[in-house]
Order: structure tokens, then sequence, then C-alpha cells
């Protein structure tokens, strides 16, 4: 296994369609070893100067830290949000076969 660092990267979308089609690109350009979706996430945000509240569904997506940068730049090209979502959270400690699984998945 890499001396990588290992990272969990949260991302909203508008609905389930569009968080599938974000996670197969991911997965399939090898941003990601794997992704999560939730449906149907209740939030409340700051947006255009008054709070908001619609249905999300919620993209975790599982990674290498180098390759965060290149995933949050595919996620913007894809999104329909002006200001997409999408934050990377450390992975600190796991299982040594899931982050080989990782290492072996992303480029």
């Amino acid at each position: 296994m890499s001396k990588e660092k290992y990272c969990l990267v949260y991302i909203t979308t508008k609905d389930k369609d569009e968080a599938k089609k974000i996670g197969f690109e991911l997965v399939s350009n090898r941003l990601a070893a794997g992704v999560n979706i939730i449906d149907k996430l209740e939030s409340i945000y700051w947006w255009e100067g008054k709070v908001q509240n619609g249905s999300e569904a919620l993209l975790i997506a599982k990674t290498k830290e180098s390759i965060v940068p290149a995933l949050i730049e595919k996620v913007k090209s894809l999104h329909s949000y002006e200001v997409p979502c999408v934050v990377s959270l450390p992975i600190n400690e796991g299982s040594h076969d899931f982050l080989k699984w990782i290492d072996n998945e992303v480029n």
C-alpha cells in the first residue's frame, strides 16, 4: 500500500439522477474508487441573501488526497449548481484492505 493519504469527498447535487451522472464519471475516469449516493437529503442554506430549503442528493466519493483537485474540476464541469458543494474530508484511519482497494482503483 502507498503512503498516500485518503479522503471522502462530500458532494451535494440537485437530485439522484445528477448524483448518478457525476458518480459514474468520477469512477469511470478513475478519480474515485467508488461512490455512495443518498437520495432525498433535506437541505437548508443561505443563497442569494435568503434562507432556502430544498431536497438534494448526497454523493460521497472515496479517493486519494492527491486526486482531489482533478475530481473537483470534473464535478464542476458536470454540476448544475453555480457554486456546488464539493469538500474533502480526510480518512484518518481505516481498514488496510479498504485503503488498498482505493490504491488499486484510483489513478
